[in-house]
């Protein structure tokens, strides 16, 4: 069978999509190495089926980051044996693109996210040049490209012009019942415990409407925030939170392993994923936690955005809000847990939409990208 190597720019610990793909290549029978980078704060790796490998950088961020971890994935993979490579976002691709040139070697490009439109981006145009001339000059070069979600592939496809297949980022899940065809998730939510928890899992960055989020759970009493992430605002929300008085009812749990992360969801009330509509990264992204919160059949409210969208309208799964306004997170969280019987409708369509929406029906795209990309080995 083909050796697969995977190569990210993550820690590999919390990178639940890459976890996912190497998992299902090596059950699949092909040798798999996961390749990322260590971080300052990285823990160890857990035993997998496949084979982990982290780069280690002397940077960290910026410029002589990416340039330095370039530099260090192409010498890597210049004298290792493999036959297919998979290129996680844009900020891995362009070694795979050069030893394509040198050694004939086949990649796909898997885009998380609309990379030259993130946030960090932003006010930077020499940096968004780059990124935008490595993404033209090396996209169109892969044999494969997939993508998170349907709004995304159809803005990259008219960008680059190439189709992108859509491979979510949903958990796998446990079937339940009897017979065949889709089956439900079993869990379903019919109860608004007296002292709500409001769940936010992710980066604690710019962009994701936190400090607005803080101010609204200001403005509702008795109910807790748990925050499961970390990330550039971990401190300044610490700080706010003192402030505000909300230290007995805001917990920071930081970085958690995707087992304890499951665990932590299916214990919440409510999700939240809030995003800045200012991003086009943000406003055509389908985000990991808004797919999390699904398949823990746990109602959330997610912003008014195409995906979002698009999927409220197929499954009735959402509370969508219209912008980041205090006024209108707290009316949207109000409503919802005064309204049991709301709440529960949308735990069903959420367990409904869970049988379909999982990692088993998502390796049936992987299987027809590698089905694709065999022809080049």
């Amino acid at each position: 069978m083909p050796e697969i190597v995977l190569t990210a720019t993550s820690d590999l610990t919390g990178d639940q999509r890459m976890q996912r793909i190497a998992a299902a290549l090596s059950d699949m029978g092909h040798g798999v190495l996961l390749l990322g980078r260590v971080l300052p704060d990285s823990q160890p790796l857990s035993n997998r089926a496949y084979r982990q490998k982290r780069l280690k950088c002397f940077f960290h961020k910026g410029k002589l980051f990416y340039l330095e971890f370039q530099l260090r994935l192409f010498f890597f993979l210049l004298f290792r044996y493999y036959d297919l490579a998979w290129a996680a976002d844009l900020d891995t691709v362009l070694p795979h693109w050069l030893l394509k040139k040198l050694r004939g070697k086949p990649w796909i490009y898997d885009a998380h996210e609309y990379f030259t439109e993130v946030p960090e981006l932003q006010g930077r145009a020499f940096s968004k040049r780059i990124w935008e001339l490595v993404a033209r000059l090396c996209i169109p070069d892969c044999c494969s490209a997939v993508t998170v979600g349907e709004t995304l592939a159809e803005v990259l496809a008219n960008r680059y012009g190439r189709p992108f297949c859509v491979l979510r980022n949903v958990p796998a899940v446990d079937w339940s019942g009897e017979g065949g065809g889709e089956k439900p998730y079993s869990f379903v939510r019919k109860v608004i415990p007296k002292k709500p928890v409001l769940l936010y899992q992710g980066a604690l960055n710019a962009g994701r409407g936190l400090p607005e989020l803080l101010q609204a759970v200001k403005a509702l009493p008795g109910v807790e925030l748990w925050l499961a992430g970390r990330g550039d605002l971990s401190v300044a929300l610490r700080q706010m939170v003192e402030e505000e008085g909300l230290s007995g009812r805001v917990r920071f749990f930081g970085h958690l392993p995707p087992e304890r992360l499951s665990d932590l969801t299916k214990a919440a009330t409510l999700g939240l994923d809030l995003l800045d509509a200012s991003s086009l990264n943000y406003y055509y992204s389908l985000s990991n936690k808004s797919m999390d919160y699904l398949q823990a059949a746990l109602p959330s409210i997610e912003m008014d955005f195409p995906e979002y969208r698009r999927l409220h309208e197929q499954w009735g799964v959402y509370v969508l809000l219209p912008d980041l306004e205090v006024r209108h997170i707290v009316e949207a969280i109000r409503s919802l847990l005064a309204d049991e019987r709301r709440y529960t409708e949308l735990s069903e369509k959420a367990a409904r939409a869970a049988s379909a929406l999982n990692w088993e029906r998502e390796q049936e795209v992987l299987q027809d990208v590698l089905k694709n990309c065999m022809t080049h080995v």
